[in-house]
């Protein structure tokens, strides 16, 4: 696989849509993995822009967000990119990127996610 798979948008977002279909997040690694790669900080980082692509779209298409699938091993939740974009702001979140409140918001939004593709 070549780095061209991580910025391949329509593949990404399918698998992140099937994620979604089964009711899970998936981790950097694993959705690294799913492309052909391992996991690498630049690899991570070259992903993140794929995910801001397709979260774009979705919000102009008037779907959930995918990105908030993505989360890291240790804790479950997204990654900086994810709170640091206009999306917790949007939401109106102001609070911490780990513990129990920044939890909640991850799962009210990955549940977003789970029921409008389990629709579909």
């Amino acid at each position: 696989m070549t780095d061209s798979s991580i910025a391949d948008v329509a593949r990404v977002r399918g698998l992140l849509i099937a994620a979604a279909r089964e009711g899970r997040a998936v981790s950097y690694s694993e959705l690294l993995g799913a492309l052909g790669h391992r996991f690498t900080r630049p690899k991570m980082r070259a992903v993140c822009k794929t995910l801001e692509a397709i979260d774009e779209a979705a919000i102009a298409a008037g779907e959930p967000e995918l990105a908030v699938l993505v989360v890291r091993e240790s804790d479950r939740l997204p990654g900086q990119g994810w709170w640091a974009g206009a999306r917790a702001f949007v939401l109106g979140y102001d609070g911490p990127w780990t513990g129990p409140r920044a939890m909640a918001l991850v799962r009210e939004q990955q549940q977003l996610a789970f029921d409008y593709w389990r629709e579909r």
